[in-house]
């Protein structure tokens, strides 16, 4: 008889049960009896049979595994936004829908309207625009400008285009890279979510045609707080805009576009979590760039960007409303009296990139600790053809 014969007429079960389970009574056989009505069946192909069955039923376990991690998975994401919006919140809600109701901007823009998810350690929160344009001035080459309206407010800061466009910079009057309180912003009310006092977040609807509404949900932070690699701090900046994009085709969310640093990525609306119907955006620390999960550590460049659902915040509370129209390239706010000519400003919304020879300045690897100040909403591809930014393929992913 050969090895292999002898291997064949032992089980696996016949095995495991030897090894592991103690045998009471020694004189009988550890080999299963078989049926008298299997007895005529040769004992290959009875011997086949079973090996068969004990496959079909590996392969059924294994099946059930594999959904019952799918289900947990899904659970798990389901029970990470199992969140409860306070009375309080959804009051605020309704009002501002009353309030939007019978404008340019639809329903379904708030109704879709993404939550924000701002990282548990992030010390530098949403932050009102008028108070920025308090804290800062107009330069060019560090140097201030003469000649603009004073005070800046968002009613006149399109009027220091004359002077300079897109060479000017809104530099702090206290020194930056001291990080002076006024930095920090305003915290997200922990009952209603709204940043109270502080208009923080710009929505502006744009039509395509062919019912092709995109819904662009612009964030304002007073400061970037750049990431860490190896000890060292990059991309320091005053002034970061940040946004995610609702796509809808006749009414019905079809994509969202979270902005992260210079690009970005795009999913289905039925790919990304939600609070209801509303999509959720994860606010990275620091860099405020927007990710559709939480608790990530993403590369970024040579540094890393963290996610966490931490403090929530409903930017719609705190928002401007606008339309605006291609090509005409005009913003038109959806509410009497709602300032619009800062929407025009063709500067940067914070300090120039200091020079080596600035204290706090410093260089790893090409990037630098301290960086320009960001471009508003208007250089933020309103008229894209695509969900995603211009420049790159555009891949809208169905999974995040």
């Amino acid at each position: 008889m050969h090895d292999h014969d002898v291997h064949e007429d032992v089980e696996l079960g016949e095995l495991e049960n030897d090894a592991f389970l103690p045998r009471e009574d020694t004189s009988k056989p550890i080999f299963k009896q078989q049926s008298v009505l299997t007895r005529w069946i040769p004992p290959r192909i009875r011997k086949f049979v079973d090996n068969i069955s004990k496959i079909w039923l590996m392969f059924v376990v294994l099946v059930l595994f594999v959904l019952g991690l799918s289900a947990s998975a899904y659970m798990n994401v389901n029970e990470a936004l199992a969140v409860t919006i306070s009375p309080e919140s959804i009051a605020l809600q309704e009002e501002l829908a009353k309030s939007l109701n019978h404008t340019s901007i639809p329903g379904y823009v708030l109704e879709y309207a993404p939550y924000v998810y701002l990282h548990r350690d992030d010390a530098y929160f949403p932050s009102d625009m008028a108070k920025h344009l308090e804290n800062t001035h107009p330069t060019i080459n560090f140097t201030a400008l003469t000649g603009g309206p004073d005070p800046l407010t968002l009613d006149n800061l399109n009027e220091l285009n004359k002077l300079g466009g897109e060479d000017i910079f809104l530099s702090s009057i206290e020194d930056v890279t001291t990080l002076p309180k006024f930095l920090h912003g305003q915290e997200p009310n922990p009952v209603t979510y709204r940043t109270d006092n502080a208009k923080s977040c710009v929505v502006i609807v744009v039509d395509k045609g062919d019912g092709i509404i995109d819904a662009f949900y612009m964030y304002w932070y007073i400061f970037n707080d750049g990431p860490s690699a190896l000890g060292h701090q990059v991309g320091n900046h005053l002034g970061d805009w940040e946004h995610n994009m609702v796509r809808f085709q006749n009414g019905t969310p079809t994509a969202v576009w979270y902005s992260q640093h210079e690009f970005g990525f795009a999913f289905t609306y039925s790919a990304v979590q939600k609070i209801g119907k509303r999509p959720v955006s994860f606010s990275a620390k620091g860099s405020h760039a927007n990710y559709a999960v939480a608790d990530g550590l993403i590369p970024a460049h040579i540094v890393y960007d963290r996610t966490q659902q931490g403090k929530l915040w409903d930017p719609t509370l705190s928002a401007y409303y606008y339309t605006y129209e291609t090509e005409k390239k005009e913003f038109t706010p959806a509410v009497e009296g709602t300032p619009v000519n800062y929407l025009y400003f063709e500067g940067k919304w914070g300090d120039d990139q200091f020079p080596q020879s600035k204290k706090g300045q410093e260089e790893f690897y090409g990037y630098v600790k301290w960086i320009p100040g960001p471009q508003g909403p208007w250089f933020k591809h309103l008229d894209r053809p695509e969900v995603c930014l211009p420049g790159r393929e555009c891949i809208v992913k169905d999974t995040l």
